[in-house]
């Protein structure tokens, strides 16, 4: 699955794959492959840049540590990024509600 057709979703993907977890930026990438069956792959290009972008707006926080000698920057949600990823998720089920019903497709939540 390309980035572009997950425009508008990107940071709820993101927010949900740090709920209740703190990865690195590879480690989301994976997580996001591995949840998704592998659709959704997305490139570093894409994830870091969306990372940063929530960081500014204050849903996730970032730390420096030190991995088997390698530094790596870790993000994990904030309160405010749990209270938007709550929020992501109600427009999400109001939205495939909505589409199901034109589609004639009962929403799997």
């Amino acid at each position: 699955m390309k980035a572009d057709a997950l425009r508008g979703h990107l940071d709820g993907l993101l927010l949900a794959t740090l709920d209740g977890r703190q990865l690195h930026g590879y480690a989301i990438i994976e997580a996001l492959q591995q949840r998704s069956g592998g659709a959704v792959d997305l490139p570093t290009g894409t994830v870091y840049p969306a990372l940063r972008r929530l960081e500014r707006a204050g849903y996730v926080r970032s730390e420096w540590s030190t991995v088997g000698g390698r530094q790596r920057r870790t993000y994990r949600l904030t309160e405010s990024g749990a209270g938007t990823l709550d929020a992501e998720r109600r427009a999400w089920r109001e939205f495939t509600t909505a589409i199901g019903g034109v589609l004639g497709v009962a929403a799997a939540v």
